[in-house]
């Protein structure tokens, strides 16, 4: 039989008003300083989609409401839950104090391959810095560990907000694979 792609209302989704039932992912992303309104859009579909705890906007990260975060969110800044505050080591010391581990999503002399994390750092936070200085050094310095994103080409990043879509599903794997 012939491979068809699902209609619309063929695809399993949790509806809006029942997503508060679900169980989240221990995980929780960090925006720092990131100024693209879409890219922030991005970043809420990405958690949205792999169900993360809470999604942090931090320094002059723009956040909801702005019509260009909506036309990339597709209605995610309704299912995520998030909170904007201004500044970062605030929040990543709440983090800590609550049992997250703390990892950046940069390239260091020390980073881990983000395919070797294991669901032994979990409960985790993961820093993602703007465009182009990425992670703040301020926020660095309260980081446990750094994770990257092997790459394989000429380019050494991927766009932030497509770098946090991949985190957010390494993670996710990570938690739901058991071997």
């Amino acid at each position: 039989m012939a491979m068809r792609k699902l209609r619309h209302e063929e695809i399993s989704r949790v509806p809006i008003e029942d997503i508060g039932e679900k169980a989240r992912h221990p995980l929780v992303i960090v925006v720092d300083n990131v100024r693209s309104l879409y890219n922030v859009g991005s970043i809420f579909r990405s958690c949205d989609g792999a169900l993360v705890e809470k999604l942090y906007l931090c320094g002059f990260t723009p956040f909801p409401p702005r019509k260009e975060i909506s036309k990339t969110a597709l209605s995610a800044t309704e299912s995520v839950p998030w909170e904007h505050v201004y500044d970062i080591t605030e929040v990543l010391a709440h983090l800590k104090d609550c049992g997250y581990r703390i990892a950046a999503l940069e390239h260091t002399t020390g980073s881990i391959s983000c395919f070797d994390m294991t669901a032994e750092l979990f409960p985790l936070a993961v820093v993602v810095g703007n465009e182009i200085t990425g992670i703040s050094d301020s926020a660095l310095s309260l980081c446990d560990i750094a994770v990257e994103i092997p790459m394989f080409g000429v380019k050494q990043s991927l766009n932030v907000a497509v770098a946090t879509g991949v985190i957010c599903f390494e993670s996710v794997r990570v938690l739901t694979s058991r071997t």
